[in-house]
């Protein structure tokens, strides 16, 4: 079952900074002045840990989201149609790299999150499961998932780790475009 768990079984984490440690006391400061970390700041291990599966997590589901789109490029209904689900299709691959990207400022590459993803240890939007038999299917997709997807990812341009927001914000001017 997957899990928020942060333990690796048969795993014995290093122990994090004393709660009364100078380190944790500045994190905690700019926690509260809803300030940003940057990759070059202490963070406990937890923070790392989450934003890396967060991270990952959202990379993945844009470059598998493009997928069922992509499949559909070569039976486009028209010229048109086709060169719109091309530059859409390029702008999900370029949101999962840019996306990466911020993971790799936790320590983590994208070697690793790749083969995280192929070992099933790491997951993506399940939405993407789902097939696309006809042309409608993938207008339900712009619809309904891309629309979804920018009421869901708004909150994260103001997260607290500025690599992750500054990708953010970027997508989100890419993918409402994409409602137009």
């Amino acid at each position: 079952m997957y899990t928020q768990s942060l333990d690796i079984p048969g795993h014995v984490a290093p122990l994090d900074a004393d709660a009364n440690s100078p380190e944790q006391a500045r994190f905690d400061a700019v926690m509260a002045a809803d300030g940003k970390i940057e990759p070059q700041d202490w963070m406990p291990d937890a923070y790392r840990k989450t934003l890396v599966r967060q991270i990952s997590q959202h990379a993945h589901s844009e470059i598998v989201g493009m997928l069922p789109e992509g499949n559909w490029i070569t039976r486009a209904p028209s010229l048109k149609r086709k060169a719109i689900l091309i530059a859409k299709v390029q702008d999900e691959a370029g949101h999962g790299l840019y996306l990466y990207s911020a993971a790799e400022t936790l320590g983590v590459s994208r070697e690793q999150l790749i083969d995280a993803l192929h070992a099933g240890k790491a997951k993506y939007s399940s939405i993407f499961n789902y097939p696309t038999p006809t042309w409608a299917d993938v207008g339900v997709i712009g619809w309904l998932v891309d629309g979804a997807a920018i009421m869901n990812q708004i909150p994260l341009c103001r997260c607290t780790y500025g690599p992750y927001a500054r990708a953010m914000i970027r997508i989100c001017k890419e993918e409402s475009f994409h409602q137009r």
